[in-house]
């Protein structure tokens, strides 16, 4: 009977640095890659509440189920938060070329872009002004 021998092999890993590069240029190192100190490793996303799945539910299901429940009167809700008013002034566009415009016409109380579009506003019959007026939405079309 012959006895094997055991043999350990052992790997030695030796880590040499690249030579130095020539003057005058730097070497930039990248840093390992590190986890972030604040996330948990060991979080896990809970997608099972008390054994049920969770679902995503639209914004018309939620104003529905608050609609449902009875709320204290001074609870906000979806459907009474409102947003207070612009601080900025609202664009104006051109009623005629639909580009943003810096100018209003004080006779026909259109706007206008640019010396062009003013001279035809000002060519326009008096019921196509009132026409743009309208679908502008401005309060008092010229008669």
């Amino acid at each position: 009977m012959v006895k094997k021998k055991s043999t350990e092999v052992i790997t030695v890993v030796v880590e040499e640095e690249p030579p130095n590069p020539p003057d005058g240029i730097e070497e930039v190192r990248e840093p390992q890659s590190k986890m972030p100190i604040f996330r948990n490793p060991n979080y896990q996303h809970q997608t099972l509440i008390g054994g049920k799945k969770k679902t995503w539910r639209s914004l018309k299901q939620i104003v529905a189920h608050e609609k449902s429940l009875p709320w204290p009167p001074d609870t906000p809700l979806y459907s009474n938060i409102s947003a207070p008013p612009a601080l900025k002034p609202p664009k104006k566009y051109s009623d005629i070329s639909g580009l943003e415009a810096k100018y209003t016409d004080p006779q026909t109380k259109l706007f206008y872009s640019s010396s062009d579009e003013f001279a035809t506003i000002r060519s326009l019959p008096s019921d196509i002004i009132a026409g743009f007026l309208t679908l502008r939405g401005a309060n008092n079309p010229i008669p």
